[in-house]
């Protein structure tokens, strides 16, 4: 989104812009259904974090999903530079990676519908860049809560790998990590493709259908 030139490897500790102790101002509410954007969420809700190219069309592929997601939050993860804002985040020395939070009912949506959502909407063979974005904010990552996400994550990633290869693609490049801290992106940033329909989504799946399980999670 911005067009200066992007370096695609992760900066060190030394080299990492500073940022700041105390976090940016964001959007209080989700524009789409209303609901607080911030913390506590309801009892029962789970959270989830994914990169997967420009966080605007990556939000709403999840907040699309409808019955089961409480909230859906464009922001920053993965990297070193604290509380960073996007412009610092666009020079590819805070290590940080474009990412959407999902805070989600696990009685109404399961953590692998979720994941199958995730491998659908981008190519995860790309590294550095997702399609015309180029740069370490845009590659894929699944930054997981706890055991259970990094198995189904892992078992996911192994079965799409197969699924991919049998079309021509190459190796998939998504790194699997526990989630740090998250940091809330600008107010503008959040819901930006409900705020502004016809603006630029940069995602493009591979066509190839993820063979995760998409079933409700019993009560």
């Amino acid at each position: 989104m911005f067009s200066f030139r992007k370096r695609l490897d992760l900066p060190s500790a030394s080299e990492a812009l500073p940022g700041r102790a105390s976090p940016i101002s964001t959007a209080e509410r989700h524009f789409v259904n209303g609901r607080p954007l911030m913390p506590p969420y309801p009892d029962g809700m789970e959270k989830a974090l994914f990169g997967l190219g420009c966080f605007w069309g990556a939000e709403r592929k999840f907040w699309q999903m409808g019955d089961g997601i409480w909230i859906t939050a464009a922001g920053y993860a993965a990297g070193i530079t604290p509380n960073p804002t996007y412009e610092e985040v666009c020079t590819g020395l805070t290590g940080q990676n474009e990412v959407v939070l999902v805070v989600f009912d696990p009685k109404a949506v399961t953590y692998e519908a979720l994941l199958k959502t995730f491998w659908e909407s981008h190519d995860p063979t790309q590294g550095m860049r997702q399609g015309n974005d180029v740069g370490t904010q845009y590659r894929s990552g699944i930054y997981v809560f706890g055991e259970a996400q990094r198995r189904a994550a892992e078992a996911s990633r192994a079965a799409y790998a197969e699924a991919l290869s049998a079309k021509g693609y190459g190796p998939i490049t998504t790194e699997i990590l526990e989630a740090g801290p998250f940091y809330f992106a600008e107010d503008y940033h959040q819901q930006y493709l409900a705020k502004n329909p016809n603006g630029y989504c940069g995602l493009g799946g591979t066509g190839v259908s993820c063979p995760v399980g998409v079933g409700v999670a019993a009560e």
